[in-house]
């Protein structure tokens, strides 16, 4: 079995634009790169064998800061990234609700299978269990810290029977990587909601 600990990002420009972005690849905002710093030292005692990323530049930049402090390898699969949001990228939801009014909603409670021309949450989900398989399969004695995208980490959770949950910056949960499947385990935050300063986590790496 593998520990895995999936891990939001840090803010990019858009998060703080209020933009959905999807695989859209706007860097972290000034606000994001502290908030990656602060947190960077509060992995440490995680014993981390590995920092793996989503090739998006706001996961990146986020795995390339915590993993600093730790003195391990990183790497990035392609799998680990957000859902493609199709017509939704680059808007507000403002902007989103005016064309497609209650499509949001629809969207975070399960009702809508993919947002307009975006790819299907059942899609995103297969692909990104099949990352998290090469990752496990890489480091089998683990823990590895795995910097993805709330959407993905809340889908993925849910999927294994997890309370639906929105994941904000340097959020996330840990996952158990075995030979029978993923199995869902608590969940962790390291920003308090200012989002700027450290908070405890909420489990801990042998849970």
């Amino acid at each position: 079995m593998t520990r895995l600990l999936l891990l939001r990002h840090a803010e990019s420009e858009w998060n703080a634009e209020g933009r959905w972005q999807g695989t859209a690849d706007p860097p972290l905002s000034a606000r994001g790169e502290e908030q990656a710093g602060a947190a960077g030292e509060l992995v440490r005692p995680f014993g981390f064998a590995a920092v793996v990323s989503s090739d998006l530049r706001r996961a990146r930049r986020t795995a390339e800061v915590l993993a600093a402090p730790l003195g391990v390898p990183t790497a990035v699969d392609p799998g680990l990234r957000e859902y493609d949001v199709g017509d939704w990228s680059g808007l507000t939801r403002a902007e989103i609700e005016t064309r497609w009014p209650g499509a949001v909603d629809a969207w975070r409670e399960g009702r809508l299978p993919s947002t307009p021309n975006g790819e299907r949450r059942d899609a995103a989900i297969r692909r990104v269990g099949a990352a998290l398989r090469r990752v496990a399969a890489a480091h089998p004695r683990g823990p590895v810290l795995v910097v993805t995208h709330g959407g993905v980490i809340g889908a993925l959770a849910t999927s294994l029977g997890a309370e639906p949950a929105r994941v904000g910056h340097l959020a996330g949960r840990w996952f158990d990587a075995r030979p029978e499947g993923l199995a869902a385990g608590g969940a962790v935050d390291f920003l308090t909601p200012s989002d700027r300063t450290p908070a405890p986590i909420l489990d801990t790496p042998h849970r």
